[in-house]
């Protein structure tokens, strides 16, 4: 397989067998196998595993929905292009699937299908699944999971923008106050029916 297509990794994790219990922390309380290191692509781990012999490597955590793999979208999209597939809101995250789901034959109406094996989606995507995907790629190779540069340029310009427009917010609000400090504000006019003050009186010249 092409690696700038697909990374060494994806088809490792994609085989791999989650949610066995530890044989090392088998009696702890979060022993299930639910960890996968992309940079060792071995078998899944438990989280006092990764601890121990994972601490500084790339690992994600896959999760169930319904007997099935899926994965945090926050955290693949940062390492796989994940465009393409389609993608749920599952307990408040939004998540994928790692493989093809069996499903029985679509229904007359549906109008968005996936590409491989012919599961009905949501919307407008072209693959059920990380798998599909990847079958898709094979097939026609046309698409990717590698993370291109014009992707994380344009992720940097993005928060590059945020921060100046952070900075720049900042600075008229300092500004803004460095000149009511400088220029204090104009005191009101006096009332219109305010009494004027008298001239200074001057006597009237003796008669001779």
């Amino acid at each position: 397989m092409d690696t700038m297509l697909v990374p060494p990794w994806l088809e490792p994790l994609l085989n791999t067998s989650f949610f066995s219990i530890c044989r090392t922390h088998g009696d702890a309380a979060r022993s299930e196998c639910n960890m996968f290191c992309l940079d060792c692509n071995g078998d899944a781990f438990c989280f006092y595993c990764r601890s121990s012999r994972h601490k500084d490597h790339q690992v994600i955590q896959i999760r169930r929905s319904s007997y099935h793999d899926v994965v945090r979208v926050s955290e693949i999209q940062k390492v796989l292009d994940i465009s393409g597939v389609q993608t749920y809101v599952i307990n408040s995250a939004r998540v994928l699937f790692l493989n093809e789901r069996p499903q029985p034959k679509s229904g007359k109406g549906v109008s968005h299908i996936c590409e491989i094996c012919g599961r009905s989606l949501l919307d407008t995507f072209r693959f059920c699944s990380l798998g599909c995907k990847l079958v898709g790629i094979k097939r026609n190779g046309d698409t990717s999971f590698v993370l291109g540069a014009k992707n994380e340029e344009a992720l940097m310009e993005r928060e590059g923008i945020e921060r100046r427009l952070v900075s720049s917010r900042e600075e008229e609000e300092l500004r803004g106050g460095a000149q009511q400090d400088i220029y204090p504000s104009t005191p009101p006019p006096p009332p219109s029916n305010a009494r004027r003050r008298k001239g200074i009186p001057h006597r009237a010249p003796f008669g001779s």
